[in-house]
């Protein structure tokens, strides 16, 4: 089946903006040209693309075409650098999944080194960051452990070293006696949302138990630090965000050389990987930056 790039465009922009006329503002037409094209477009695949409202949102169908356009932009904009076409810079969008606590350490490094391309960052759970993959709304994603999705190409990057960390009046409030089953079981901690298992995974680790203590939900990567300072709970920080905290003693880890590791993987769709090639050489030089090395490495 032959799309049309001009209806294709106008689909990426609605769902992009969220509405017609801001479409249209983009791409320079009027918003009876944009709904014209995607009138024809839902008369050419047979099915409805958009849910109409305050903003726009796309239709499975509709989610998946507009993910095909921008694939068919990716591949266009490899192939114009490959004949040294003339092409306009940030032609390319590519979405990608990247788990909160990446974009904040390292990988906007890793944006700015591909100034051609253009982004579209989708931010979950690094355990849950794969899913994306899987279902096809993203065409590469920055991964825990070395399971390869289906369809891509997966590299290892390294490991993030997460450090469970709390004010000293925290630790001087709460672990007085010592950082235990009981203690651990009262003392307030941090949360990043419901899918975040950290700190149930590193108490697992120092216990042997699986405990369910109160916590603070607190979707920030840089608010879980700045929390932590506070004196409102203690959570697992990434080194690299808690380490200038740490030098100037306003945090501190609640159990001395009890890191927790996790192992970090770039996977991109394989029909896409030539396409992506600038930017997986981007995404491996800022990782090499701030991750440890894997074992074994």
């Amino acid at each position: 089946m032959l799309l049309d790039p001009h209806q294709l465009a106008a689909l990426s922009a609605i769902l992009r903006h969220g509405s017609f006329d801001a479409a249209a503002a983009e791409l320079a037409v009027t918003p009876s040209a944009i709904s014209q094209r995607i009138k024809a477009l839902e008369d050419r695949v047979g099915a409805s693309l958009i849910h109409r409202g305050t903003p726009c949102t796309g239709t499975p169908a509709g989610q998946r075409i507009a993910r095909y356009a921008e694939d068919v932009g990716l591949l266009e904009a490899q192939l114009a650098r490959e004949l040294t076409l003339a092409q306009e810079p940030g032609s390319a969008r590519v979405r990608v999944a990247v788990p909160a606590d990446i974009l904040a350490t390292w990988f906007i490094d890793a944006m700015a080194r591909v100034p051609d391309m253009l982004f579209d960052l989708v931010i979950d759970d690094q355990d849950h960051s794969a899913d994306w993959l899987r279902r096809g709304e993203v065409s590469a994603a920055v991964t825990v452990g070395g399971q390869t999705v289906s369809g891509c190409d997966a590299i290892e990057l390294g490991v993030l070293r997460y450090l469970p960390t709390a004010s000293p009046k925290f630790v001087n409030t709460w672990f007085k006696n010592g950082v235990t089953e009981e203690t651990l079981s009262k003392a307030p901690c941090l949360v990043f949302n419901r899918k975040d298992g950290l700190q149930k995974a590193w108490i697992a680790n120092h216990t042997g138990k699986h405990l369910s203590p109160p916590f603070h939900f607190l979707p920030s990567s840089q608010g879980f630090v700045d929390a932590a300072v506070a004196g409102i709970g203690w959570g697992m920080n990434p080194a690299a965000l808690a380490q200038d905290a740490m030098a100037r003693g306003l945090l501190s880890p609640i159990v001395p050389d009890a890191p927790l590791d996790i192992a970090l993987s770039w996977q991109v769709g394989r029909v896409l990987a030539p396409a992506l090639k600038p930017l997986t050489q981007a995404v491996q030089h800022a990782a090499q930056r701030v991750l440890l090395p894997s074992q074994g490495k």
